[in-house]
């Protein structure tokens, strides 16, 4: 069975079809995609979409169902691919150094394509949609679950461990009367963060978790714990340890796998999120062993 066969045979199991009328159909410009798939699975069908060699009316559709049956990852993978994959079960994609071009990749590319995706806050994680009706609201009614989580009281000093443009801060600086600091490595998000947070209670400084010193009575990250990296989830959550007081609490937002995996996506990963790997409850559950106490998984 050659390339194109296999290929196809796996579009059609995602119910994906070729040339075809339905929006969710790809149509193919150039037949060398068929190889280039089979030799670099999902980084070679992301590329070749960048380089026209195929299109797709409704994009989202179609990668919904490719995604659903894991389509793509079925193909044998090639030496290139075993390289790859070896390489970044040894290597540490989160270092210091590394963390700060991972974050500059993403988030140091200008604030206009953020300011017209996410809502007016600029709040850049899933919101909360149990009775929301816009964006807007569905953040508002995440940022105030988080509060009543963590049981902010007045006064409290809140650590956000990779505060983005600062929303979250805002908000419970303004309901709460918590005394607020943000870090973020972007240096655009952390610009953005000051610029619209005035006020004695609220800093935003741009550091990396690591460097950071003090007590803290509650610490929160949202949308953060995708960018720690599997290797390095022990030494985070040591390092909240070491900063959160006795009687403190701490919350982390953040998309969650269903498997255990030490390495990303290699088109994501080259091109979204560098060095970013979504962790599993499994992986956060043994990294915080001994010194934490799981009270809530929502």
């Amino acid at each position: 069975m050659d390339s194109k066969e296999i290929c196809l045979r796996l579009l059609a199991q995602a119910g994906v079809p070729v040339n075809s009328p339905e929006p969710w159909s790809i149509h193919v410009h150039d037949e060398r995609l068929w190889d280039r798939i089979a030799a670099q699975r999902q980084l070679g069908f992301g590329e070749a979409y960048m380089d026209g060699w195929w299109d797709c009316e409704q994009l989202d559709e179609a990668l919904t169902r490719l995604v659903t049956v894991d389509a793509v990852s079925t193909i044998s993978p090639t030496p290139l691919i075993v390289a790859q994959t070896l390489k970044s079960m040894v290597s540490n994609r989160q270092t210091k150094a590394l963390s700060i071009k991972n974050a500059q990749h993403h988030y140091d590319i200008g604030n206009d394509l953020y300011s017209r995706m996410l809502d007016n806050e600029m709040i850049y994680s899933c919101g909360y949609w149990d009775n929301a009706t816009s964006l807007d609201d569905a953040q508002i009614a995440k940022l105030e679950l988080v509060c009543q989580k963590l049981e902010l009281k007045p006064g409290m000093r809140l650590l956000d461990i990779g505060s983005g443009w600062g929303g979250f801060l805002r908000y419970a600086t303004k309901h709460y009367g918590i005394v607020g600091t943000g870090i973020s490595l972007a240096t655009q998000q952390i610009q953005v963060a000051r610029e619209r947070s005035q006020g004695p209670d609220i800093e935003f400084r741009q550091m990396d978790y690591r460097d950071l010193t003090g007590k803290f009575d509650r610490i929160v990250s949202i949308g953060m714990m995708e960018h720690v990296g599997p290797k390095n989830l022990k030494k985070f959550f040591s390092k909240c340890h070491e900063l959160l007081t006795d009687d403190g609490i701490m919350l982390h937002h953040t998309i969650g796998s269903i498997i255990s995996e030490n390495r990303n996506d290699p088109f994501f990963d080259r091109y979204i999120f560098p060095g970013g790997i979504i962790p599993s409850l499994a992986q956060i559950s043994k990294a915080s062993e001994t010194k934490w106490v799981i009270e809530d998984v929502h």
